[in-house]
């Protein structure tokens, strides 16, 4: 049977293992004493967080990775601006980026979530506003919900990924990962 593994990534944390690209210690998936044998389905950038499905099975993991699959991903970001229907409508169209048009998204705007703080926290400018999207897409391109949301004038300031098809981040704190 394969095993799942649920992650919460913090913020600042690497998606794999080893850091064999800095010369400096960056925090990896190694410090949070996940058990051994498990990969990542799937990358989560430095600067996000949320949701990391872990797993030793690597059908899952690739199905779970590939576009062709139409896995659902869906993040809560909070975005400077105040989008407006039209902005939000593109995004629902797709939009056009420099490795061409994104499918369609399902997006909604919410109220900000009760999430834990984040370490550094996000900017605060009294006057500029921020607003929370719910962003769901099918692809997972690298960066691709922070690029999204600039090529609408939306710049992302905090992205927590919450749900990979059936599974979710509910529960977990940052750092912390269950057997799902």
């Amino acid at each position: 049977m394969a095993r799942v593994i649920l992650f919460n990534k913090p913020m600042g944390v690497l998606t794999q293992f080893t850091d064999a690209k800095s010369p400096t210690e960056r925090p990896t998936l190694s410090g949070f004493g996940l058990p051994p044998g498990v990969y990542a389905a799937g990358r989560l950038d430095r600067d996000s967080e949320g949701l990391l499905i872990l797993t030793d099975d690597g059908r899952l993991q690739a199905r779970i990775a590939s576009p062709r699959a139409r896995t659902e991903k869906t993040y809560l970001v909070q975005v400077e601006g105040d989008p407006n229907d039209a902005d939000l409508a593109l995004l629902r169209k797709g939009v056009t980026l420099k490795d061409g048009p994104t499918r369609p998204a399902q997006v909604r705007l919410i109220d900000p979530p009760d999430l834990w703080d984040r370490d550094p926290p996000v900017r605060f400018r009294k006057s500029v506003p921020d607003r929370w999207l719910e962003i769901t897409i099918t692809e997972g391109r690298n960066r691709q919900v922070r690029r999204m949301t600039a090529a609408i004038g939306l710049p992302t300031l905090r992205l927590v990924r919450w749900r990979v098809g059936i599974w979710t981040l509910d529960g977990l704190q940052p750092g912390a990962w269950r057997e799902a």
